[in-house]
């Protein structure tokens, strides 16, 4: 935690903040390097096992159903057990569901198991995120946020690349590789050092017959509720490019290692753009910066079907990638600025599950609104978008957007003080 000097200045922030952030940046470098090295040619092994392409389908899509269906549960999970224990346990689960992969399996049970993937994937991304928000002063929360996300993209940077230069007919190198790779990440979030914190606040909730209290409702605040609004945002956007982005680059004559390349130009950015975002989260107007660095990506989105150019589809991807590096830090920060550390687990979990849930409804539309014209997805989500930010923008225009020590770990209730209750903007509770 960053602490507050004698004059009003900022400490340094303490080694064991520091060191958490560290651990969890290749803590999540690791699983996503293993997780996403199989999506390239998932769908062609399907196809392999005797599949068909709606069955190839419902496998990518059972990935994003587990999303929706278990974040916040595992989020309302890190609230009560701790976030380590759940960080732990969904990268293992992730790690035997690649390696029940290496099994003689029918092709309708890889729905299962790709949905486990995502199980873990899910619950692992909810409780490093809930360990951020509970454990890092607000003040500097958006820089430590940009380093979670940038180790996160670069994973997703090499991953998929790893995966296309080994191929679909190696796939079973992929499966073993992505469950030891998960599972060499439990090694750095073992060391992870419970905060004294939290294990005082279980304490609290523990009877004297050993029985645990209920959680108290998670308090709602104009800064969360506008952080929902433009998850959803995000997640239409990030649906259409998962399902019609290499669609154009296919219809534009791209190659393949063109396809390839712009996935990675998209990573590259992002990675070196995380740090001073995050810099800027912690500095700047943090509404600005998600609403124009998701504002940007619209309108890039929107232009990306009049132009058949295929380098400058690349480079415009990576030009892009910059609004959401900046966006990003910025959106974690607001979406837990006032939250107490006692439930920012669920929160995280239904940050999760708004943004999958319109990732899966956007992807499994685009692919047939692609097919009927391929400018309709991108417009369509264009239009959805900017509608999300312009619903984000009326509800946070009472919300402060710089960061201020005063929003840090406010248990919010009927009886705070009005100026805390104006700070964060109340308006209702969910269990």
């Amino acid at each position: 935690m960053i602490r507050r000097g004698p004059a009003g200045g900022v400490a340094p922030l303490p080694d064991t903040s520091v060191r958490l952030i560290r651990i969890l940046a290749v803590t999540v470098f690791l699983e996503w390097l293993g997780a996403t090295a199989i999506v390239p040619m998932l769908p062609v092994y399907i196809r392999q096992l005797g599949g068909t392409d709606g069955l190839a389908g419902l496998v990518m899509a059972s990935f994003f159903a587990a999303g929706v269906l278990f974040q916040y549960p595992v989020g309302r999970l890190s609230d009560r057990l701790g976030r380590k224990p759940v960080l732990v346990g969904g990268l293992v689960i992730y790690s035997l569901a690649s390696f029940a992969f290496l099994l003689h399996i029918a092709p309708a049970m890889a729905i299962l198991l790709r949905g486990l993937q995502g199980l873990g994937a899910g619950a692992s991304a909810v409780a490093a995120l809930a360990m951020v928000s509970g454990a890092v002063a607000v003040e500097r929360r958006g820089r430590a946020f940009a380093s979670i996300y940038g180790a996160q993209i670069s994973g997703m940077a090499v991953g998929p690349l790893i995966g296309a230069i080994v191929g679909v007919h190696h796939m079973w190198i992929m499966f073993l590789g992505s469950g030891v790779v998960c599972l060499i990440a439990c090694v750095p979030a073992l060391r992870i050092v419970e905060p004294p914190e939290e294990a005082a606040r279980r304490l609290e909730r523990t009877n004297a017959d050993g029985s645990v209290a209920p959680l108290a409702r998670v308090q709602w605040n104009r800064s969360m509720a506008g952080a929902m609004v433009a998850a959803a945002a995000l997640g239409l956007t990030t649906g259409i490019y998962d399902i019609c982005w290499t669609l154009l680059m296919v219809s534009r004559g791209a190659a393949g290692w063109e396809i390839g390349v712009s996935w990675t130009l998209f990573a590259v950015p992002f990675v070196v753009a995380a740090r001073p975002s995050g810099w800027l989260a912690d500095h700047m107007d943090r509404r600005y910066l998600v609403l124009g660095g998701i504002g940007l990506a619209m309108v890039f989105c929107a232009g990306y079907p009049f132009i058949p150019v295929v380098p400058l589809l690349m480079v415009l991807g990576g030009t892009e990638a910059l609004g959401f590096a900046a966006a990003m830090p910025s959106l974690q920060s607001l979406l837990t600025q006032g939250s107490a550390p006692s439930e920012v687990g669920r929160i995280q979990g239904m940050y999760g599950t708004t943004q999958t849930a319109c990732t899966a409804v956007s992807a499994a539309l685009a692919g047939a609104a692609f097919a009927y014209a391929r400018w309709l997805p991108f417009l369509s989500a264009s239009v959805f978008t900017a509608v999300a930010l312009t619903v984000a923008a009326l509800v946070w225009r009472t919300v402060p957007g710089h960061v201020h020590p005063r929003f840090e770990q406010i248990e919010v209730d009927a009886d705070a003080p009005v100026d805390a209750q104006a700070a964060v903007g109340v308006s209702s509770e969910v269990q």
